[in-house]
């Protein structure tokens, strides 16, 4: 079965197109960095407008990459949510006026269960359940159980900000640039975890996550320290951290809940000082996908895609949604 992946949840225009949920035949991605980047972060309404004219170049794109036509293809899998409003709007109406016009069906999927699905696209059935999966985007800081059946359950969340965005504020503080995660990898590659920054503990006792104390830490030793900053040893701190914070969540809940394998997820996962702490703490458990498949992406789209429509068993032509939701 070939399916077609579209996602516009954010920034990036996605198109892919996998046959049986693992083999990738194309997988585009048309980024937006340079049009944010003046602004230090997404700015919805401008993502919107790329992503009106991006996607149907990026389609064309996938088709011949693949070398098939929209004749060969079985099923259309789509983000609907969560995401920026305006962007999914696109990828949806895309998606639908595609199914319209071909009578092929299409499945509306969750961005963050795609992202967990990243993972199974590359390993596959060396992933054993249950699994704990951490996503951890520029929009997201999830943990999720995922037990035999391969059935979702929300362990613990931020209250507020998400890791991807406690990094691209860091950046900004600096004036370093738009994304920040890559910036402050780099950086912390040449630095020493020297400053001890605060693990936000929840009032009422929730295992839920906060960064936004952590963004408060750092403004406030930028401005104190001035020029005498050690700018590298304090992105050092903060990558560990952040590394501390997850690893730790994770280890809590493994204490009562069984995990064969640990899936790391989302734009974070693609930071190489969080792939080395989780791989050397979980050793042959850990699973993290390739960094383009950490990303926002289509490909995990069109595999989540497949394996929903998979269990559902015969493909029905009359799956047409006609809510956005």
């Amino acid at each position: 079965m070939i399916v077609l992946g579209i996602e516009t949840s954010c920034d990036d225009t996605s198109v892919a197109l996998v046959e049986d949920g693992k083999e990738v035949l194309s997988s585009i991605v048309s980024s937006q960095i340079k049009v944010h980047a003046p602004y230090g972060g997404v700015v919805p309404e401008l993502a919107s407008r790329e992503h009106i004219k991006n996607i149907p170049v990026v389609y064309q794109q996938a088709l011949k990459e693949a070398g098939i036509t929209l004749k060969d293809i079985d099923l259309i899998g789509v983000t609907v949510g969560p995401g920026l409003l305006g962007a999914l709007l696109v990828g949806v109406s895309f998606a639908k006026g595609l199914s319209f016009a071909s009578g092929i069906p299409f499945v509306p999927l969750n961005h963050i269960e795609c992202h967990i699905q990243s993972a199974f696209i590359e390993y596959g059935d060396k992933i054993q359940l249950p699994a704990m999966a951490f996503v951890v985007s520029g929009g997201h800081t999830h943990l999720f159980y995922l037990n035999e059946k391969k059935e979702i359950k929300l362990l613990a969340k931020t209250r507020d900000d998400a890791v991807g965005e406690a990094f691209d504020k860091f950046a900004k503080m600096l004036n370093l640039g738009y994304p920040g995660g890559p910036i402050i990898d780099k950086l912390a590659q040449k630095g020493n975890p020297t400053y001890k920054l605060p693990i936000p503990k929840m009032s009422d006792g929730s295992d839920d996550m906060s960064f936004s104390g952590i963004k408060t830490f750092l403004l406030r030793t930028i401005e104190k320290e001035g020029d005498s900053l050690n700018v590298e040893n304090l992105a050092a701190s903060f990558q560990k951290t952040v590394a501390d914070i997850l690893i730790g969540k994770v280890k809590k809940f493994l204490k009562d809940l069984p995990a064969e394998s640990i899936l790391l997820t989302g734009g974070v996962s693609a930071n190489s000082y969080l792939r080395k702490r989780f791989k050397e703490e979980f050793e042959d458990k850990f699973f993290v996908p390739s960094p383009k498949f950490s990303t926002d992406n289509a490909a995990m789209v069109a595999s989540l895609a497949f394996e929903r429509q998979n269990h559902l068993g015969k493909l029905h032509q009359e799956c047409f949604p006609t809510l956005f939701f």
